[in-house]
């Protein structure tokens, strides 16, 4: 009887607890709930005030700012007397909290100091930044690709030998791929070009540091659906994008490392800027997540006004390896600092929290100028869509129960930086690749042998033919060791470990090692000479790797 009185009490205890919870969690959403139909009611409002106050605006004599100034990217009209959007600012994990509260009396309180805050002349670079018309193209590329096949695949017993090695250390089925490499992955980085090519245009630095965070933050809007891992180069595997018509730009990508793998990149557009990279990848496997940690660092380089930013990469957690349906989440800061002129972005991911009020994927950040000053606050996610909102003034806001005190941003209202291109049609079938994802391994005349497109098992994958792929993957990796194996040889006196011979004897084709002189790090820098080799088509240099 004591023993049975014990169990239940244990039960009990058990089953309390567990109710304690749902009933917190209950009681947050009631409150979350709560102050989103304030907020709403706020809004509404504000909205029929602005209603009813809009016959008489334009014989507003006291207005400080043109009727265009407020349109927002739907074309909407906000009157700035009437409503001002406030965020809160980053000291704390807690991201920004819109709340809309009528303001003109507090402008009056300030002798009217904020009036003479206006937008830029460049200010119409950042309207409908997103709205870029798409001529047709000289090329027509493909829009499709054959439909993934239906593989059955135990995973467990693949991975269960494979927790705490290195990702690439490991030897993997193509079932586990997509049809692209890892060049072609960071040439995807690119789909969102249009971006930078406005942002040549900015006079203003911080202005353009705003349209160079939304690229940084574009770059991830492709992985949300994409769980399958790309395939990882050969050493000495290189990927060119030359798509001067229609994008204008060229992009050269090289693997000038295998372990840890390692891919150069080089960008140059026509429009007026540059942009390069190393980027490393380091991987682990923990159980139940696998952790995705890119190293290096990103430059890019607007030629007329030599603004220099660089910035890195956040983390990619892939969760649900062994139970449940796969997902990616991105988290981590982004710092992205201008270095001519000592501007600086801080971007936050948020990770996904099942408790969290705020929404899924968010990304939130504030630009500040050379003196620290905040100038604008960022705020979207990052799988839809960037804003950005110019900050008219900032005040400390009251502590809250635990001590803290945040800034609160007062600005203008937001306006749309970026916004992802819907999926092509069928892109569930097709790895869920976006449109210039689809045209990535499309066959091309003219590039160089090591070019990924010309990779049998990526390209028998791609088809269809998966067993094949497989046995066409273990030939090519075995050769991949040989090679090795015979530089290792060649160098077998007076080196260090492994790792560090491949690194002092194998030199890349098309980049050089060098010191960066921003980041005070070794890295590989392009050193020409692809390009002219393509026009003459003389390949005689580049090793045979497939």
């Amino acid at each position: 009887m004591i023993n049975a009185c014990r169990d239940f009490l244990e039960l009990a205890e058990t089953h309390s607890r567990k109710w304690q919870r749902a009933l917190q969690y209950e009681q947050e959403q009631r409150i979350h709930l709560e102050e989103t139909i304030e907020q709403l009611a706020k809004q509404h409002n504000s909205l029929e005030r602005a209603f009813r106050s809009a016959p008489g605006r334009a014989s507003n004599p006291t207005k400080s700012f043109s009727e265009g100034s407020f349109l927002t990217p739907k074309g909407e009209d906000s009157e700035e007397d009437e409503d001002t959007e406030y965020f809160d600012a980053m000291e704390d994990s807690t991201s920004f909290i819109t709340v809309i509260t009528e303001a003109k009396e507090d402008r009056k309180a300030e002798g009217g100091t904020t009036g003479s805050v206006e937008w830029t002349s460049t200010d119409n670079v950042l309207d409908n930044t997103s709205l870029v018309p798409k001529g047709p193209p000289k090329v027509k590329r493909r829009v499709r690709i054959p439909d993934k096949p239906n593989y059955s695949l135990n995973l467990w017993s693949i991975m269960k030998n494979c927790i705490g090695r290195e990702l690439s250390k490991i030897p993997m089925p193509v079932n586990f791929n997509e049809p692209l490499s890892m060049l072609q992955r960071l040439t995807e980085d690119l789909e969102y070009h249009h971006l930078l090519d406005k942002a040549v245009h900015c006079t203003s630095s911080v202005e353009q540091m705003c349209l160079v965070a939304a690229f940084s933050v574009s770059s991830y809007s492709t992985t949300v659906h994409r769980i399958a891992k790309p395939f990882n180069p050969m050493l000495g595997e290189t990927f060119e994008l030359d798509r001067l018509d229609d994008m204008g730009l060229r992009s050269l990508c090289e693997q000038v490392s295998h372990h840890p793998p390692s891919a150069a990149h080089h960008v140059f557009s026509k429009h007026g800027w540059s942009l390069w990279q190393e980027i490393t990848i380091s991987s682990k496997f923990r159980g139940k997540y696998l952790s995705i940690m890119p190293l290096g660092a990103i430059h890019l380089e607007f030629q007329a006004s030599g603004n220099h930013y660089v910035w890195r990469k956040s983390t990619s957690t892939v969760h649900n390896i062994i139970v449940g349906k796969l997902w990616i989440d991105q988290t981590g800061d982004i710092e992205i600092v201008n270095h001519k002129t000592k501007d600086q972005c801080q971007l936050k991911f948020l990770p996904y929290s099942y408790f969290s009020k705020e929404v899924h994927r968010k990304v939130s950040g504030v630009v500040s100028d050379s003196q620290g000053k905040a100038q604008y606050v960022l705020s979207g996610s990052w799988d839809e869509q960037m804003e950005c909102a110019k900050i008219v003034q900032s005040s400390p806001s009251s502590p809250s129960s635990d001590g803290k005190q945040k800034t609160v941003y007062q600005t203008l209202p937001a306006k749309l930086l970026w916004k992802k291109y819907p999926l092509p049609e069928n892109a569930e079938n097709m790895y869920y690749f976006s449109e210039l994802a689809l045209t990535l391994n499309e066959h091309e005349e003219g590039v160089a042998p090591t070019d990924s497109r010309l990779r049998p098992d990526q390209r028998l994958m791609e088809k269809g033919h998966w067993d094949e792929a497989n046995t066409e993957k273990q030939r090519l990796e075995e050769k991949q060791r040989a090679s090795r194996r015979r530089r290792l040889e060649a160098c077998a006196r007076g080196c260090g470990s492994e790792d560090e011979k491949e690194t002092d004897v194998y030199m890349p084709l098309w980049f050089e090692k060098r010191v960066d002189p921003h980041t005070g790090e070794m890295a590989c820098i392009y050193k020409g000479g692809y390009w002219e080799a393509k026009e003459r088509q003389d390949w005689h240099m580049c090793p045979n790797i497939f």
